[in-house]
């Protein structure tokens, strides 16, 4: 990070004194901070607008706004473009185990965030309609000439099937980005944090992709059907979480693919596609198996 997006952290307005951003680990998409203020810490994360994985920031506010309305995620105390402060949530980052263990307070939490979250949105919103950010990804990698390149027409065709098996669904403002070190546990309740990905979806999006990347054998992904939906899920829903979990998996592959170009990140994103290209092969074959 350079020196003078630390000194752009320091002179923000609602400092109370002299301040001294401290980096926090584990983002790819954003530059993380903690700062101390009056007896109080933030976080400040650093990012622009990135239309390649539609990621604009007014609709990060947006979903920031309406999910601290719905009391899931902390509060937002500052925006500007490319720049977003808010509460820090002394608490305990989720590792893939701990969301297994927690299945069904992380469940109820994500029904909570998909009810209160869309009721809550204000003004202009994004979609994140998961197969067109397939399609774009595609189109942009095509265009690029990307080294995998060959893989794109069966990536699309993939895409298609798993769109077709779906067919008509709800839609909810969904979070689209549950990876585990977005859950915090503060001892007391689970908060749900990083919107920038949010935007109108299916719901089974979140959940597949809570599956895929929290590593839900079979079983977890019933338990996780039951308590979304209130019912024991039968095999056409079974099918259609599979199908979107997926989709998640090519999504986050594709996602990669895209970011081995566009980040300027300091993180291995050649590794981050090869295992995720592995994981949805894998999650593909059982979905074929599933379908019959």
């Amino acid at each position: 990070m350079t020196t003078t997006a630390l000194d752009r952290i320091r002179a923000l307005p609602l400092w109370t004194g002299k301040v001294d951003p401290q980096p926090l680990a584990g983002g790819i998409t954003n530059s993380n901070f903690m700062v101390e203020d009056g007896g109080a810490r933030f976080v400040v994360r650093l990012g622009e607008d990135i239309p390649a994985h539609n990621v604009m920031r007014f609709n990060e506010r947006a979903a920031a706004l309406a999910a601290e309305r719905a009391g899931v995620s902390p509060a937002l105390r500052h925006f500007e473009p490319g720049l977003i402060v808010i509460d820090y949530i002394e608490a305990r980052t989720f590792t893939e185990q701990d969301v297994r263990d927690h299945l069904p307070r992380v469940a109820e939490l994500v029904h909570r965030a998909h009810r209160e979250v869309t009721r809550e949105i204000r003004g202009p919103a994004l979609a994140f309609w998961t197969f067109h950010i397939l399609r774009s990804y595609v189109h942009a990698l095509r265009n690029r000439a990307h080294r995998l390149a060959g893989d794109l027409p069966r990536y699309a065709a993939v895409a298609e099937r798993l769109e077709a098996t779906l067919g008509p669904t709800e839609i909810v403002f969904g979070h689209n980005d549950l990876l585990p070190g977005n859950f915090l546990d503060d001892g007391e309740r689970l908060w749900l944090i990083d919107w920038d990905y949010g935007g109108f979806n299916t719901p089974l999006f979140d959940l597949g992709g809570l599956a895929s990347n929290n590593g839900f054998s079979p079983a977890q992904r019933d338990e996780l059907l039951a308590i979304y939906y209130g019912r024991a899920p039968d095999d056409r829903l079974r099918l259609r979480l599979q199908a979107m979990l997926v989709a998640s998996l090519l999504r986050e592959a594709l996602w990669s693919m895209v970011s081995e170009s566009e980040s300027r990140i300091d993180f291995d994103y050649r590794a981050y596609t090869a295992e995720n290209l592995a994981r949805f092969e894998r999650a593909h074959a059982e979905f074929e198996a599933m379908a019959g």
